[in-house]
């Protein structure tokens, strides 16, 4: 299936790493233009320079910046603009989560991840929203968690954030049309840095990874048995953020492995 992504202009936040750098990776495959930007400019400039050996430096623009700073978001908008002529899609997909019960949740913990949750896809989406409404398949795709609907009680900021920001992109999703589509990723685990480096410190160093990964999936009962991959995330954003998906906006695209439990 043609996703209609060739010579479209891409800009993905946190790109640099696991899901957003393997979306990146597939957007270019598709023949897109990629804006990608992160906080660490040591490997941001290590990934564009990997990126740029097998699909061209002019297809890539890489800058260090961060989602919760407004005026380095509008700059970044204004290089895009300046490099590429426009953007087509936008995907959020900076932040992180935090592993705290409301018991030791402090005041400023609380604000630091409302802050982080909510901005990283406020910031990025107003610096590109004239960009994205001028273009004929503007689209934003929020990567968010399962948790916005099943809350764990040991992240219960970081749920409690999802769950807002979920609510942002549905009310988003309404506001930007008809000229830009909203959907949304909600994710379970999916393999990142933190989970190789738990796998790494794990008690029996004889273990394969294969076995320790399943262990831990089994042990969250997950259906399919495994986490999910940074690939198959990106297969699913670059899917919700195509042309492709042309008639689909205000929707929510569970990717956990059959984890959840609401209806």
């Amino acid at each position: 299936m043609d996703l209609g992504l060739t010579g479209k202009t891409a800009v993905v936040t946190g790109g640099s790493s696991g899901i957003g750098l393997a979306t990146v990776s597939l957007l270019l495959e598709e023949g897109c233009r990629v804006a990608l930007c992160a906080r660490n400019a040591d490997r941001l400039d290590s990934v564009r320079d990997r990126l740029a050996e097998r699909f061209g430096a002019q297809a890539i623009l890489a800058r260090a910046c961060s989602v919760l700073d407004a005026e380095e978001m509008a700059a970044f908008a204004g290089e895009v603009e300046d490099t590429f002529g426009g953007a087509d899609l936008l995907i959020n997909n900076a932040g992180q989560g935090r592993v705290s019960t409301f018991a030791d949740t402090s005041d400023e913990a609380w604000r630091t991840e409302l802050d982080l949750k909510f901005f990283s896809q406020i910031y990025p989406t107003r610096a590109f929203q004239p960009m994205l409404q001028s273009s004929d398949c503007g689209a934003i795709v929020g990567v968010n968690s399962l948790l916005a609907y099943q809350p764990e009680i040991h992240m219960v900021c970081t749920s409690a954030a999802r769950a807002g920001v979920q609510n942002l992109l549905k009310s988003l999703a309404v506001e930007l049309a008809p000229d830009i589509r909203v959907n949304s990723l909600l994710l379970g685990v999916v393999i990142s840095g933190q989970w190789e480096r738990r796998f790494e410190a794990r008690p029996d160093q004889n273990q394969s990874r294969q076995d320790w990964f399943r262990e831990q999936a089994l042990s969250k009962n997950i259906p399919l048995g495994r986490f999910g991959e940074p690939e198959e995330a990106a297969r699913a954003i670059v899917f919700l953020g195509s042309p492709a998906a042309s008639y689909i906006t205000g929707a929510r695209l569970e990717l956990s492995g059959g984890v959840s439990r609401f209806v």
